[in-house]
């Protein structure tokens, strides 16, 4: 398995890029998954559904599953911050490429997505993690860089350059342990 963090603040084009890429890499016959880590409290489940009623009954983990779909509902009693590498440790293996959203932070190999017209600060220099930049305005970059600089509205060039530089991604959790 592959892993790649799509990097960069808020607004930035992180989640537009993603839902991109996993088409494009879909057609280069690509199995993808994507963790994408949630500041808020959210729920993927609605009162009155089984499921639901289960969990406010107590249940420290509900699974629900039909033939096109499996959904796992795990209820922290404490809060608690996960991994990312815990969260991958939660996928199934068979996937080729997991794509990471919201881990700005981590020590995963990143392309760090940056808009000139956000006015956030690039992180390329100062994050030695970051391999890649995907923008929209090379040309104000606020600093030259050795590292390849991606067209941000270009899915395909993205998907071109992650699969031949695919052995740099090759995940290998016991690094991380």
């Amino acid at each position: 398995m592959k892993v790649v963090c799509i990097a960069g603040y808020s607004g930035a084009g992180k989640t537009r890029l993603i839902e991109r890429l996993i088409p494009a890499l879909h057609a280069r016959g690509q199995r993808v998954s994507v963790v994408k880590h949630a500041h808020h409290r959210f729920d993927i489940d609605h009162a009155g559904k089984d499921s639901f009623r289960h969990r406010e009954a107590g249940a420290f983990e509900v699974v629900v599953a039909s033939d096109q779909r499996l959904a796992l509902m795990r209820e922290f009693e404490k809060t608690v911050e996960l991994t990312v590498h815990q969260m991958i440790a939660e996928l199934s293996p068979v996937a080729d490429w997991v794509l990471v959203e919201g881990f700005r932070d981590c020590d995963l190999q990143k392309i760090e997505v940056w808009r000139h017209l956000s006015e956030k600060p690039a992180r390329y220099m100062d994050d030695d993690f970051i391999v890649a930049v995907a923008t929209d305005s090379p040309e104000a970059l606020p600093q030259a860089t050795q590292r390849p600089v991606l067209n941000l509205n270009s899915a395909d060039e993205v998907a071109d350059w992650l699969q031949a530089s695919g052995d740099r991604f090759d995940y290998r959790p016991e690094i991380y342990q």
